[in-house]
């Protein structure tokens, strides 16, 4: 299958500032100290719980992940002594993470402060328990730190399923996600499909910013389809779930008749389902590409009709030999309730009568 994909990027990180100003965060947080130090960054998307820090234990600290203090580990900074509290301040402070987070609004030690001013390491204060905030941290940082890559495509969303149309240059892929559009499909990105990864092991696809809502269409130019069908023949970003790949007809090339065997095709080493579909004079591809989302929606219920039939098929070889088999025996074996065999009686011979004398008519003896 011919799917141009560039070479995976990842973003290498994104400064603390932008993660917290970001309005998608929809956190209530305070930064107490460590102004300075904001535009520090961060470069993992996950958060680290730093409980053990606080005890001496540094080994495994990573300074580019976001460092949350909740509750429990508050609780055991204030019942420490002045000085020992000082120390464990000290010793998670001169790591220098990024940021180092406090949940439930509650108000650090003094201790706390005065390290995260002195190292000019962020201290942030959210009013949010610690479950949510995570939560919140984590789709923000998928986000801008999500791997990222380029294909060449048309990405539409047929029947809530996306699917992503690929093919060699002028195979008729935009022509025939136009055909899908007027028949009440969204178009999500024409030509260029810009794909991120999301965990545990999705790709999602959405397009260029200067090519968003527009679509080329050899002989008509450049089309605006939110503009030709309104807001809802366009949708702004689209899991992929279907693979379709366009290719001129063969005679040569074989296809798949049964469709038994599942194929799929890695992006960003994420297996996504793809079929092969020749396009040949008198083929309607469009109700063809129809189907294929639908029989993806069958295969998410559960339902795989190619081995449903393979397997009545089967069941119904099986049933026709059973009678034949039945007979043979019937044949080899002898039958006891089978009727008797007829045995042939010799009919016997009529005996003619004795004979007697016959008197004359007429005997006057008589």
């Amino acid at each position: 299958m011919t799917v141009y994909e560039a070479s995976t990027s990842r973003v290498e990180g994104i400064e603390t500032r932008f993660v917290f100003e970001d309005p998608a965060l929809d956190l209530s947080w305070t930064l107490l100290a460590g102004h300075s130090g904001f535009s520090r960054q961060i470069r993992h998307p996950r958060i680290q719980k730093s409980g053990l820090a606080l005890v001496g234990h540094l080994h495994g600290l990573v300074k580019d992940r976001v460092q949350i203090m909740g509750e429990t580990e508050l609780s055991y900074v204030e019942s420490l002594t002045p000085a020992a509290r000082a120390h464990a301040c000290a010793a998670l402070f001169d790591s220098l993470p990024c940021c180092v987070v406090v949940t439930r609004g509650v108000r650090p030690p003094a201790e706390f402060i005065s390290e995260a001013e002195r190292t000019k390491t962020p201290l942030i204060c959210i009013e949010e328990k610690s479950s949510t905030a995570i939560a919140a941290i984590h789709t923000v940082l998928d986000e801008h730190l999500a791997p990222r890559c380029r294909l060449h495509g048309v990405l539409i969303d047929i029947f809530e399923v996306g699917v992503l149309l690929v093919g060699q240059s002028g195979i008729g892929k935009s022509e025939c996600a136009l055909e899908l559009v007027m028949k009440g499909h969204r178009l999500v990105a024409d030509d260029v499909v810009e794909c991120d990864f999301r965990p545990p092991g999705m790709i999602f696809g959405e397009p260029a910013d200067p090519l968003r809502h527009y679509m080329e269409v050899r002989g008509l130019g450049i089309l605006n389809i939110k503009d030709l069908y309104g807001v809802t023949a366009v949708r702004d970003r689209k899991r992929i779930d279907l693979i379709v790949e366009l290719e001129l007809w063969h005679q040569d090339s074989e296809y798949d008749r049964i469709g038994v065997e599942d194929h799929h095709r890695k992006i960003m080493n994420v297996p996504i389902r793809e079929v092969r579909l020749p396009i040949q004079p008198g083929r309607n591809m469009i109700s063809i590409i129809e189907i294929a989302a639908r029989a993806e929606l069958l295969r998410r219920a559960g339902h795989h009709p190619a081995k449903e039939f393979v397997d009545r098929i089967e069941q119904a070889t099986m049933t026709s030999q059973k009678p034949v088999r039945n007979r043979v025996e019937r044949i080899n074996t002898p039958n006891e309730s089978a009727a008797p065999p007829r045995v042939q009686v010799k009919r016997p011979s009529i005996i003619p009568a004795p004979a007697t004398s016959r008197t004359p008519v007429g005997d006057p003896n008589k």
